[in-house]
C-alpha cells in the first residue's frame, strides 16, 4: 500500500482558521497513491451555506462533487474549510457552484469532475446547478448522486 506524502500540507493536523472568503481560501492536494487507476471520489456537503448577494439572507444547498483523480487528490480538511468560507460570501447559486468546480479542476487537473448543487428554494423556486468537465472515463462506476429533485406540494 502506498504511503501518502503529506509534507507539503499546511492545514492537516494544525489549528486552522476559516478564510474570510472563497478567493483567499487555500485548497491543498496530495499525490494519488493509485495514479493510473480510474476510480471515483465523492464529496458530499449536505449543509452548504452562502449568502444572497442582494438581500444578505442565507442560501442553503446540498452539494455533491464527484471526480476521477489523475495525479492528485484534494485534501479533505482544506476542501471543508474552502466550502465553509462561503458562509459569509455573497454570490448567486450558479456562481458558487461553478466556482467550486473550477477551483478543484485548476488544483487537481482530474481526469473528470462533476458537481451537482441542489439549492433549497427560497421564494418557491429551486435552482439546481450541474456541471462536468466532459465525459467520464469509460468503465468507471458512477453512482447516481442520490438527491431527489425538489417536489414541493406536487
Amino acid at each position: 500500500m502506498p504511503t501518502t506524502d503529506v509534507s507539503g500540507l499546511s492545514m492537516l493536523g494544525n489549528q486552522t482558521e476559516t478564510a474570510a472568503n472563497p478567493e483567499s481560501a487555500v485548497l491543498e492536494k496530495v499525490p494519488s497513491g493509485h495514479a493510473g487507476t480510474d476510480y471515483v471520489v465523492r464529496f458530499t456537503a449536505p449543509e452548504f451555506t452562502s449568502l444572497c448577494p442582494m438581500t444578505g439572507q442565507p442560501d442553503f444547498a446540498h452539494i455533491v462533487i464527484d471526480y476521477v483523480p489523475n495525479e492528485w487528490l484534494v485534501e479533505s480538511k482544506s476542501l471543508k474549510l474552502f466550502l465553509h468560507s462561503f458562509r459569509n460570501h455573497g454570490a448567486f447559486h450558479e456562481d458558487c457552484s461553478i466556482y467550486i468546480a473550477k477551483r478543484l479542476v485548476e488544483l487537481l487537473e482530474p481526469k473528470w469532475l462533476r458537481i451537482g448543487a441542489y439549492w433549497y428554494p427560497r421564494g418557491g423556486i429551486p435552482i439546481d446547478v450541474f456541471w462536468q468537465t466532459g465525459t467520464p472515463p469509460e468503465g468507471v462506476w458512477l453512482p447516481d448522486q442520490g438527491v431527489q429533485p425538489y417536489r414541493g406540494r406536487g
